[in-house]
């Protein structure tokens, strides 16, 4: 089950013509997104396997797998901070048995991110998924 927010994102997405675009959309998500506080941004937030610096704190409500899962996010690349309020959109306010159970793959491919993004940027969307669903998974179980 996707959140009202990424559907309004896919739409977005299909309205856009081409991929510039969608580019620059995704940078205006990312400023539209509050900054992490400096504080938080410690090795225990730091997600590995991206280029950019990334930085994910877990916001749990609640505890077991009903639990409302949401998280803070930021990157010092722009279009890195983008893509975490793309994912912000999708996973903020699953809950935890929900979140870790979406299949963030087809969901972001729905976006078209999967074609236009550099290799790197991939790897590290894919790390950046890693990241929520371990967090998920593990707070659920």
């Amino acid at each position: 089950m996707t959140s009202a927010a990424f559907e309004e994102i896919a739409e977005t997405f299909e309205f856009l013509d081409d991929w510039e675009e969608r580019y620059r959309h995704v940078i205006e998500l990312g400023r539209a997104m509050p900054p992490m506080e400096d504080a938080l941004k410690v090795p225990a937030n730091k997600v590995d396997g991206c280029a950019s610096q990334v930085w994910i704190q877990p916001l749990i409500d609640g505890t077991g797998p009903q639990a409302r899962f949401d998280f803070r996010g930021d990157s010092d690349a722009m279009i890195v901070r983008g893509l975490i309020a793309v994912l912000h959109a999708l996973y903020s306010g699953q809950t935890l048995s929900d979140a870790a159970a979406i299949d963030a793959q087809a969901q972001l491919a729905r976006l078209g991110l999967d074609e236009h993004l550099s290799s790197q940027r991939s790897n590290g969307l894919r790390a950046m998924v890693g990241r929520i669903h371990a967090i998920a998974t593990q707070a659920a179980a």
